[in-house]
């Protein structure tokens, strides 16, 4: 057999490995985010507020989520030539502009707040700042933003209603040609409520809401981050979200409690998990029917192969599941047989 060569190790490609892997990939954010919140699928967020994927981005990804970022100051830069006034911080704290919902578990933060558009001169508004490719820019210059764009529109009517501004500023460029696309947007307070009503749904849920579709193959689930997860037998990441104790209270400062250690647990602790944890059952359902359960324990069949295994004390903990590359070793009698024998874990 004549051996492949092996992948040149040009510059390029080592340009992007550094980026990749100078990516943090221990959990998602604290928050439910209100970028996201306009989104359709109800599942998705509640996956995304309980790290239920660990996510890792390719390098192209997170050099256009930065060149969005470098944008900001150019936006701004236009603007304040044009005599606008800019806030891109918050005058009291120093800080981006922070608003936050639903006992502090749902926010973000603002690109700034402007006043002195001509449309509007003694108006503040929001502003919001986005960047485009050429057919994305098209589709909202000829839609408005609301409906080209909802998840922008949503995010927009959010920070209006947490802000307590009557406006806000959507500023648009075309990435390929520079054109830009500009328009004032309404607050909405039926909408703005619908959706702090929606994330507070979210966030106060102990188990996935429906998603907008069971078919892996449309086109919406085949680029989400959680797909494998609700569509396939792809294993959820471990932490403190992912277990049936831990509890999103909202009584104020994004508190979350663990009613096995009746105590508070703080991000960090979250992100590391107990060896107590036992996974929310629907985050294995589609390849795990419960059969029984204790608070120490949770006892499944596997429904690919018909076996049953333990979740919790007695069987596999959380850890050795979450790092399974195929579901069907779990509760597998060979498998069972071989760590019992050699006190073995699973791991990978």
């Amino acid at each position: 057999m004549v051996a492949l060569p092996e992948p040149a190790d040009t510059t390029l490609n080592a340009v992007e490995r550094a980026l990749e892997s100078g990516q943090a990939t221990d959990g998602g954010r604290a928050h439910l985010g209100g970028s996201i919140i306009g989104r359709e699928c109800k599942r998705e967020l509640w996956f995304s507020f309980r790290w239920g994927t660990v996510i890792v981005h390719l390098a192209r990804l997170l050099r256009l989520f930065a060149r969005g970022a470098r944008e900001e100051d150019w936006f701004n830069h236009l603007l304040t030539q044009a005599g606008v006034t800019v806030w891109d911080v918050d005058p009291d704290t120093k800080q981006q502009f922070r608003v936050e919902a639903v006992g502090g578990h749902f926010g973000g933060s603002l690109d700034g707040v402007v006043m002195g558009l001509r449309e509007a001169p003694q108006v503040p508004h929001v502003s919001e700042q986005k960047t485009h490719a050429a057919k994305s820019f098209e589709d909202v210059q000829k839609k408005g933003v609301e409906k080209s764009k909802p998840e922008h529109y949503a995010q927009m009517q959010v920070y209006m209603h947490l802000m307590d501004l009557p406006w806000a500023f959507y500023q648009a460029v075309n990435k390929n040609n520079d054109a830009l696309y500009y328009e004032r947007v309404e607050y909405d307070k039926p909408a703005a409520e619908a959706l702090i009503r929606k994330a507070e749904h979210i966030i106060t849920s102990d188990r996935p809401p429906e998603g907008i579709s069971n078919d892996p193959s449309f086109y919406k689930c085949k680029f989400c981050d959680h797909s494998f997860l609700c569509h396939g037998y792809e294993t959820p990441a471990l932490s403190c979200r992912t277990c049936a104790f831990a509890t999103a209270e909202i009584d104020g400062d994004a508190r979350w409690s663990c009613a096995r250690h009746k105590k508070d647990i703080s991000v960090e602790d979250q992100r590391l998990a107990c060896d107590k944890h036992l996974f929310i059952p629907e985050l294995l359902e589609t390849w795990a029917e419960v059969q029984d359960g204790t608070e120490e324990h949770v006892t499944y069949k596997n429904k690919l192969t018909g076996h049953e295994f333990i979740n919790g004390l007695g069987g596999y903990s959380s850890k050795e599941i979450s790092r399974a590359r195929d579901v069907k070793a779990i509760g597998d009698p060979g498998v069972d047989q071989f760590r019992e024998n050699f006190n073995a874990e699973v791991t990978g």
